[in-house]
């Protein structure tokens, strides 16, 4: 196990940030990307330098970015074991008629495309050597639409149908695929969807204990450690303290 390499995108925070941790505790070796260097330089040194961490600073709606990054990758790095597609963000809580349609192509760029191009170009070298994992971040949001979630939900059932189609191409590879789908979770999710307005993003996890970034990992952690024949397609999970909602109705 200790000379698995898992690569794992948005790692400068949240989900991806605590999965590099604890990768990295269990011998791992990482490869990082992100937009922030600063932060991928201050994780490489922490988590065992450059022969344990190699760090990727580019953003993942940059399908050109992508594939130079991918094709550029050290030898000792090369064969990724796992990639944990995990960069992805919401941005705002307007209803669909008063979004703003640069907000809507940003969570597309990044939950949809960037998502595509990542797993596009690291699928070949899992098939040929028939070995590899594909974990997905999806949402709750991808099965249950609330009011102001419209494209980001929808960006979340797109990856819940793309890693259901994935995972049909790839009966017969050894290749397995999963969707976590998290719901309520502290990280800076909320931050990043109501841009650094820290009094709503509060209001968000006020009152209730939310999952935290540690649960991921721990989920992430788990599934990679299933027997080789298990394949688990998707996996949706809760804090104790939300439940799916009633339909709503408008009354006159």
């Amino acid at each position: 196990m200790s000379q698995q390499t898992i690569m794992i995108t948005g790692a400068t925070s949240g989900f991806g940030e605590a999965c590099a941790r604890l990768f990295a505790q269990q011998g791992w070796k990482l490869i990082l990307t992100g937009r922030r260097e600063k932060r991928l330089d201050a994780l490489q040194q922490e988590l065992g330098g450059p022969d344990k961490v190699h760090t990727c600073c580019f953003d993942i709606t940059d399908r050109d970015a992508v594939e130079q990054t991918f094709a550029a990758l050290p030898q000792a790095f090369s064969d990724i074991d796992v990639l944990l597609n995990n960069a992805g963000l919401a941005l705002g809580l307007e209803p669909a008629y008063e979004t703003k349609l640069d907000d809507w192509e940003k969570m597309v760029d990044t939950n949809i495309k960037g998502l595509l191009y990542c797993t596009r170009t690291v699928l070949p070298r899992m098939v040929t050597r028939k070995a590899g994992y594909i974990i997905n971040i999806g949402s709750v949001a991808g099965n249950w639409p609330y009011p102001g979630g419209n494209v980001y939900c929808a960006t979340k059932a797109f990856v819940r149908q793309f890693t259901l189609a994935v995972r049909a191409d790839l009966l017969g590879t050894n290749v397995r695929v999963t969707n976590i789908e998290p719901g309520n979770a502290e990280t800076e999710f909320s931050m990043v969807r109501f841009k650094d307005d820290e009094s709503r993003a509060d209001k968000v996890y006020e009152g209730t204990i939310a999952l935290d970034a540690n649960d991921i990992a721990d989920t992430v952690w788990w599934l990679v450690n299933t027997p080789q024949h298990v394949n688990v397609t998707t996996l949706e999970l809760m804090p104790t303290q939300q439940a799916n909602g009633p339909l709503a109705f408008h009354r006159e």
